[in-house]
């Protein structure tokens, strides 16, 4: 994403599912939406939409609503969609090799490129096509394979100072599978992603929902 433009994280988490939703018009034929139209596609209402829009400029034009394909190149423009982001996986349990035979096959922008894990050698076996090596030779592989993203599936033991090496990596975030609170520098961003807590709050909830 493009660094000059400072914008809500609430809005950043939202503009992949702009870019996604407006792919689809555009597949569908739409040349022109409005944002009552994003909102019913998306389940957002218009306002959200209009001012996450308006972060950006003037999008659209009043009472003409949205150009498809400008929008489209725009987000795309904005998401860096034209440059792919090589993504290592560090981990290969369950959730690893899932990643791994995945790979991101609807994302054309983004795909694993290598992962690591203290089950395989230092020279590497092939996994679904991804070359998994041990982590000893981690910071030679991450410049071999130009690796920018990690993705951390490893046990909750090993997850701090794995984090602690990507940060000495000169690694610029991580994406956190493991329920640990990662203490990292200001300038390292971590997104953590715990299933169960994610389903606790669901399962919240569905069970105290109001007829």
């Amino acid at each position: 994403m493009k660094e000059n433009y400072r914008i809500p994280q609430a809005t950043t988490k939202r503009l992949p599912l702009y870019y996604r939703f407006i792919q689809s018009f555009s597949d569908a034929g739409k040349e022109r939406i409005s944002s009552k139209d994003l909102s019913e596609a998306m389940q957002i209402d218009s306002a959200t939409i209009r001012r996450d829009f308006s972060y950006f400029g003037p999008l659209g034009k009043k009472g003409y609503g949205y150009d498809v394909q400008k929008l489209l190149v725009f987000f795309r423009g904005v998401l860096d969609q034209d440059q792919r982001m090589n993504v290592a996986v560090i981990g290969i349990g369950n959730l690893g090799h899932a990643l791994l035979k995945y790979n991101f096959q609807k994302n054309h922008n983004m795909k694993i490129v290598v992962a690591f894990d203290t089950n395989y050698p230092k020279e590497g076996e092939l996994v679904n096509g991804v070359p998994v090596f041990h982590p000893d030779v981690m910071e030679d592989k991450f410049v071999e394979y130009e690796a920018e993203l990690p993705i951390m599936t490893v046990p909750a033991r090993s997850a701090q100072i794995m984090a602690d090496r990507l940060v000495s990596m000169g690694v610029k975030g991580a994406l956190n599978f493991t329920p640990v609170r990662l203490q990292v520098p200001e300038n390292f961003r971590v997104h953590t992603i715990d299933l169960s807590i994610e389903l606790q709050t669901l399962s919240y909830f569905i069970r105290n929902v109001e007829e």
